[in-house]
Order: C-alpha cells, then sequence, then structure tokens
C-alpha cells in the first residue's frame, strides 16, 4: 500500500495512488519502480460436492476427497471453507485470496443456505430455539432463519440460513434439540445459488458471478 501511495506504481504506464484499483491481469500491465509485475490470474469453480468426499487436498485416511471429481488442471485451487464428508452441495474453489477472506471471515457476515432433511417433527419450540441461538461449547449460535418447511412421512425438511462456520454446526444444532440430520446439502452461498448443476458436477463462475460474491 505505502508503494502505491508513494507513487512507485503504474499501471498501463499511468502513476496509480489508488491501492483499490481494478486491475485486469489479461490486459493491464503493472510496474513496480519501473519493474513489470506479472500479476496471477485468479480462477472460480463451482463444484456440486456429492455424500463420501472429504473436503481436503490430501488425507491419508480418506477414500474420496473433492479434488477427485476436478481435474488435474484444478488441483492449485483451494476449497472455500469445508463441507464435512457427509454432506452435499455448494463447495467454491479458488486461487483468490480476497474471495475466500470475505466467504469465510465471520465479520462478512455471508449468508449461507442448507436444505436439511431431520427425522421426525420440527416442533415451533424447537424452530424457535434455531432461530433464536443454540449454545456450543460454551457460546451461542448467531440467529438463523428458517423457511419453507414440511413434514412427510416421518421427515422434516426446510431451508436453513445461518451466516457463522463453526465445525458440523447445522449437525450438531440438531443434535441438541434431540433431532438427527438424515440429508444435508448447502444450495446457496453469499448470493452464488446452486441451481440445476448435477451432483458431482462443476462448472467455472461467471464474471457477474464473482462480482456479486466479491461485493
Amino acid at each position: 500500500m505505502e508503494l502505491v501511495q508513494s507513487g512507485f506504481v503504474s499501471v498501463n504506464g499511468n502513476i496509480t495512488r489508488e491501492p483499490s484499483l481494478d486491475v485486469d491481469s489479461k490486459k493491464d500491465v503493472v510496474q513496480v519502480g519501473g519493474k513489470i509485475i506479472r500479476t496471477k490470474d485468479y480462477e472460480y469453480i463451482l463444484l456440486n460436492k456429492p455424500k463420501g468426499f472429504v473436503t481436503t487436498k490430501e488425507d491419508k485416511f480418506a477414500d474420496k476427497t473433492v479434488y477427485d471429481l476436478l481435474p488435474p488442471s484444478f488441483k492449485h485451487l483451494s476449497p472455500v471453507g469445508r463441507l464435512d464428508k457427509n454432506t452435499e452441495g455448494l463447495l467454491i474453489f479458488t486461487n483468490d485470496g480476497r474471495l475466500t477472506q470475505k466467504l469465510t471471515h465471520p465479520s462478512f457476515n455471508v449468508k449461507k443456505t442448507y436444505f436439511v432433511k431431520i427425522d421426525g417433527i420440527l416442533a415451533e419450540g424447537d424452530k424457535k430455539l434455531l432461530e433464536d441461538g443454540i449454545i456450543l461449547e460454551g457460546k451461542k449460535t448467531a440467529p438463523a432463519q428458517i423457511g419453507n418447511v414440511k413434514f412427510n412421512n416421518g421427515i422434516t425438511e426446510f431451508n436453513l440460513t445461518i451466516h457463522e462456520g463453526r465445525k458440523r454446526q447445522i449437525r450438531r444444532m440438531v443434535e441438541i434439540i434431540g433431532k438427527k440430520v438424515v440429508y444435508l446439502s448447502r444450495v446457496s452461498q453469499g448470493g452464488l445459488k446452486l441451481g440445476g448443476l448435477k451432483k458431482a458436477s462443476f462448472r467455472t463462475l461467471t464474471k457477474e458471478e464473482i462480482q456479486k460474491l466479491l461485493q
């Protein structure tokens, strides 16, 4: 930042003193003290993670990891947050640290919505407990939102929106009210939706989707 503000950085031959200036790595020429800096190309992938895959690059105890679902050319990308082995759904991969920070740091309050199925009936009192906050390891969870509640054949399904990312948070919250999660899938994060992407499939994010996530 000090180099930029001191006038040592130029973009396309023009000195800039604005640290937040957007730079297109494919078009713009960035120089520091007259030396050309090769800017990094960022990549963004959306995967519909299926059950049974561990969110890690290497785990000698894991039979299958999420990288088994991606071609070798994407092995350098890192997942944004984690989904546990038995949770499905939206998982972003990128080499853009800005986006990872924005989507995972609690201070940004990025909303994540999950489709949840639990055994038995979700009583109104239990619903209120989940929404108001559950004590986990001595700390209360942030308020949640529950919608589209349906009961069928002994199973209650609903959408649950949170902005935290504690380990196995939703499963543990449901356990506190005496129920068990029988299915869990993340369907949206920061405004990005899983949509009709098939399970175990991936796609690159559009420029519009990336800009929306970074806002």
